[in-house]
């Protein structure tokens, strides 16, 4: 082998270690990524609960301050 295609080949495999080292960081900072929405989509779920339950309690509140006692006939 030459020196130049030595040279060569040294230079691509430095190169591929740092392609190699860059993806697996972006690797890392993706499941990363996921564990945190993950996370922030069971929040979302538990809110949504809790926004439907005060919705239902405002809904039967409203509605039973809308009914009136029925007169007394007689």
């Amino acid at each position: 082998m030459s020196d130049e295609t030595t040279a060569l080949l040294l230079a691509l495999a430095s190169v591929n270690a740092e392609l190699r080292a860059a993806l697996a960081e972006a690797q890392e900072l993706l499941i990363e990524t996921a564990i945190d929405a993950g996370e922030m989509h069971a929040r979302i779920e538990v809110l949504q609960a809790e926004v439907t339950t005060l919705r239902t309690e405002r809904d039967a509140i409203a509605f039973s301050g809308q009914r009136r006692p029925l007169a007394r006939r007689g």
